[in-house]
């Protein structure tokens, strides 16, 4: 049961998102969706189904290495800090704790030489949102900004762009540095903003004016109509801005091993197919959370979130006005109908031909055409538009078929339209009232010495690992009882409050 009450629109921008080979272009077309509103009220979250669609992320042959890992045999019964959620959140926040501890002067708990953590998954590895989105590491230069702006001031709202930037070249530097950046199939080609009427061009000037009398440094280039057609084959206006493409499923496993690996401090364990079904108080000083899976309970005595869109299976109160919706979105993996160097130009030149690393079939003689990811066009789908549903096993027929329209309608030099896509999938994305993520502490004294990190709004590449870092850093400091420090790049407005948007 799902039901409305004010201002959603904004909430739900129906964005298309397109990853092509080694570009990433976001069309920003007028929204002909219905305005929904809130407060909502919806039922808590299930748990993540059973029998996913296939993306192709996850589902190439080869690619996710940890698919099972921890699945059988002994289950681990006690921690230090359990983390739920194997996704971007989940694995970024092991990662920043394995940092944590590797420092010397980390003081180990009483009577320890290890901090124990375990990792927990309901399904494979990383078979949520991460596993099943674009495949794009774009962080907003300007994107909404006058919104940004009149919600949170001038100081907040910087640092909303400034934790997304902060992210995207952490994740690229340490992926480049432990040298498996071409492994995770990390470029580094750009991103384009397509505007498709004069008014939305009207709209984007005013928020990138905005950004900038703010004093942000907005890092753009204007593409005019002439330039849009002939070099990227729809005639258009556009803004340039970097921008990152990668296999999130392969970053997300590379920098598990990492944290696997940084130091002898941590003992990190993973579970996949241990479904979290509670999280119960015990009567211990050490470990007041049990954590009751079907291969039995985990003791810990600290718990975070990383469960995004299914958040509100363990914290039912989420499921509110204040909590995080769950939205589906659905993608396709397509082939465009001309080679890599007509579609991009000069921007693409000298490139392998895709961005992530799939053999050509034995057939190919020439130039592979590129494979294209293509996702969004809910808006075209019937009442709620995917909105409250954590059901990623099927797919909407409706939205099927507008995604499959969209690229040749759009580039009808570049696309055929009657070519069937090789993959199509869902996958759950979770939505918070004021479109910002909830990071920190579970505001409730019930609910003590638990933290959580969700909520993302479809974008949580850019802004994932920046707020596992937030939230890591507050765990520890609440462990060895000292005041935690916010990041100068972390806004405010990311976090829980008691009594504020979480009671």
């Amino acid at each position: 049961m799902l039901t409305f009450g004010s201002d959603l629109l904004q909430l739900l921008r129906p964005l298309v998102l397109l990853s092509c080979a080694r570009y990433a272009l976001s069309f920003l077309a007028e929204n002909s969706q219905t305005v929904l509103s809130f407060p909502f009220t919806h039922a808590p979250a299930s748990l993540p189904h059973d029998n996913p669609t296939h993306s192709f992320w996850t589902h190439t042959p080869g690619a996710n290495l940890l698919a099972s890992e921890g699945s059988t045999g002994t289950l681990t019964d006690e921690a230090d800090v359990c983390i739920i959620g194997s996704g971007i959140t989940g694995v970024s926040a092991a990662y920043h704790l394995a940092n944590a501890v590797s420092n010397p002067a980390f003081p180990l708990p009483a009577g320890k030489s290890q901090l124990r953590a375990v990792l927990l998954e309901a399904r494979d590895f990383c078979s949520g949102a991460t596993g099943r989105n674009g495949g794009n590491l774009t962080p907003y230069e300007f994107q909404h900004f006058r919104e940004v702006r009149r919600r949170f001031g001038d100081e907040d709202s910087l640092k909303h762009y400034a934790i997304e930037h902060y992210s995207s070249t952490e994740m690229v530097r340490i992926a480049r540095e432990a040298g498996w950046a071409d492994e995770a199939d990390i470029f580094e080609g750009g991103h384009i903003d397509a505007i498709l009427t004069e008014e939305l061009l009207a709209e984007v000037h005013a928020d990138v004016d905005s950004a900038k009398a703010a004093g942000k440094n907005v890092n753009i280039t204007w593409v005019d109509r002439e330039e849009m057609n002939s070099t990227y084959g729809t005639y258009n206006w556009g803004i340039r801005s970097p921008g990152y493409n990668l296999w999130p499923l392969k970053f997300v496993n590379k920098l598990f091993l990492e944290a696997n690996s940084t130091t002898r401090s941590l003992d990190l364990r993973l579970h996949t197919h241990t479904p979290v079904n509670q999280v119960v108080p015990l009567d211990s000083e050490f470990h007041p959370w049990a954590l009751v899976t079907p291969r039995g309970p985990i003791n810990c005595s600290r718990v975070l979130h990383a469960t995004n869109g299914y958040a509100s299976h363990l914290l039912p109160q989420l499921a509110s006005s204040a909590g995080i919706l769950p939205v589906r979105g659905q993608v396709i993996a397509t082939r465009a109908s001309v080679a890599l160097s007509t579609i991009t130009k000069i921007s693409w030149a000298g490139n392998s031909g895709y961005w992530f690393p799939r053999p050509a079939p034995a057939n190919t003689t020439g130039p592979e055409n590129p494979l294209i990811i293509l996702g969004g066009r809910r808006e075209d789908a019937k009442p709620p538009y995917e909105v409250g549903t954590t059901d990623d096993s099927t797919l909407d027929a409706t939205i099927s078929k507008s995604l499959r329209a969209f690229l040749p309608t759009l580039f009808p030099r570049f696309y055929d339209p009657d070519t069937q896509p090789e993959m199509e999938w869902t996958g759950i994305m979770g939505y918070t009232p004021l479109d910002v993520p909830l990071v920190g502490r579970v505001p409730s004294r019930k609910h003590r010495a638990q933290y959580m990190s969700a909520g993302y709004a479809g974008h949580g590449m850019p802004r994932a690992y920046g707020c596992a870092e937030a939230v890591i850093g507050m765990m520890l400091a609440d462990m060895r009882e000292i005041v935690w420090i916010a990041p100068k790049w972390f806004p405010k407005s990311f976090l829980t409050r008691t009594g504020g948007v979480l009671t």
